[in-house]
């Protein structure tokens, strides 16, 4: 089968989030069956053409209507390692030889050339896939854009669409104006394309989309309620026939404390006790922590937005600042939540610790020290970083939502089952119960080393979610 996936970022060219990781290592998981072609379509960012790791062959170029417009596009290639995923880009300095991958006034008009010129690269690739596999609004067009200009073309009549949906909140909104102006598109696709008085292009993919995922089962679910669907809902209902979940994996070979070259001390689950302790002092050195092997270490790496759930974190920050605990936050965001993590940090020197970057090293030293990831979130698709915390050791403290209800199963201390300690309520003292509840067990020696096994067993990678787009595949093409 060949397979095509379509994304703004994908690791290691550009990568802003947890799309970045998923849209590499998907792919990559792919590649292991045999008889599977495998190709990610990027645009061809500025921080990827100024950097002298990456080495891309040019291929050609062609030019694309896009409206009343007649736009260049040039098509870069990366070859990957053998048996692994071909990476192909696409070139326009106008809109893509910019700083930043997202963030600007014409975003809709950026991707809506991207989302065209993929179509439009196959012909002069001469290379059709089964399955497009478009990721996020972004790339929301394809189907759209397949289906009203493409779709009486032979070698594209076979070609099937799944839409990924990694986080609701961003459906690509743009103007009324913007389907004429913009896309080109006839008077009778406006119905498709128009929702709530602007135009709404993950709106037009559910539509469009032979089949529709996102990123865990449960968020599935939760997103055919009002308050999780941005006003999708009524849309998804209607449209849940071809929706599936489908939890994501991570990278097992990049995540790996047993090999990883980022952290302090290499670790497996028979010395992790030792190890994680090694690393713990390591980190505490580094950050200015008191040292101290009896105080359990919680750590956020996380955007530091509102759904992130840190109102609740702020709500309860003294109350954490009097237990004995220390704080350790990485991320970046919204300034009130910059502003309150340093001037905490700021009081309590001995014990917190804000670090406001982002530092692929220091998270992944920070995933190997700490005892315990907090992720109190409002609302969380699927979420990597719990995952990757339990391939490291470090037990997950969650709201039972999304991919964290999906992958951290309560602890049960009667029976010594479950992956982490979790709370249902969108309360800061519930979420101060559970990091207490975590913080009383880490001082039962047994009981601690017991459950940290259980998370270093459990199975984050993408074997069983490859498995799951597999079936997704087959169903459209069989």
């Amino acid at each position: 089968m060949k397979i095509l996936l379509a994304s703004s970022e994908a690791a290691p060219y550009i990568k802003t989030g947890g799309l970045g990781d998923v849209a590499a290592a998907l792919p990559k998981a792919l590649c292991n069956t045999p008889g599977t072609e495998v190709c990610i379509f990027l645009p061809y960012y500025k921080s990827i053409k100024e950097n002298p790791k990456f080495q891309l062959e040019y291929l050609t170029n062609f030019f694309i209507p896009l409206s009343w417009r007649s736009v260049y596009a040039g098509l870069f290639r990366a070859q990957s390692k053998e048996g692994g995923p071909v990476y192909y880009f696409i070139d326009n300095e106008y809109y893509f030889y910019r700083d930043n991958a997202y963030g600007y006034f014409d975003d809709g008009e950026r991707f809506a050339f991207f989302s065209k010129a993929v179509l439009e690269a196959l012909m002069h690739l001469d290379w059709y896939p089964d399955v497009i596999h478009a990721n996020d609004w972004q790339t929301a067009l394809i189907p759209v854009f397949l289906q009203a200009f493409y779709q009486n073309l032979p070698a594209y009549q076979s070609i099937r669409t799944l839409f990924t949906i990694h986080n609701m909140e961003y459906q690509g909104k743009a103007p009324d104006s913007f389907v004429d102006e913009c896309l080109g598109l006839p008077d009778s696709w406006k119905g498709t394309m128009q929702f709530d008085g602007c135009t709404n292009l993950m709106k037009a993919a559910i539509l469009t989309a032979d089949r529709v995922s996102t990123v865990s089962r449960t968020y599935a679910y939760e997103i055919q309620n009002p308050y999780y669907a941005h006003g999708l809902h009524n849309i998804l209902q209607e449209y849940s026939y071809k929706l599936s979940g489908v939890v994501n994996g991570i990278d097992t070979e990049v995540f790996n404390p047993a090999t990883d070259p980022l952290i302090h001390a290499n670790f497996t689950k028979k010395n992790a006790a030792k190890q994680k302790l090694a690393n713990k002092r390591y980190l505490q050195d580094k950050l200015g922590l008191e040292r101290r092997d009896d105080v359990p270490m919680v750590a956020m790496i996380t955007r530091l937005v509102g759904h992130k759930g840190l109102d609740l974190v702020q709500a309860v920050m003294d109350d954490l600042m009097w237990d004995d605990i220390q704080l350790v936050v990485i991320g970046t965001g919204d300034q009130q939540y910059e502003d309150m993590f340093r001037w905490h940090a700021s009081c309590h020197p001995d014990k917190m610790s804000a670090n406001i970057v982002f530092d692929n090293q220091l998270a992944h030293q920070t995933y190997a020290s700490a005892d315990i990831m907090l992720m109190p979130s409002k609302q969380e698709p699927c979420g990597l970083t719990q995952l990757i915390a339990m391939r490291y050791g470090t037990i997950p403290v969650v709201r039972e939502t999304g991919g964290l209800f999906d992958t951290v199963p309560a602890y049960n201390p009667e029976t010594q089952e479950g992956r982490g300690f979790t709370f249902k309520t969108y309360n800061a003292h519930d979420m101060l119960d559970a990091i207490r509840r975590a913080a009383t067990l880490y001082h039962d020696t047994k009981a601690w080393n017991t459950l940290r096994g259980i998370d270093m067993d459990y199975d984050s990678s993408w074997a069983h979610s490859v498995e799951e787009y597999w079936q997704i595949y087959r169903s459209m093409v069989d």
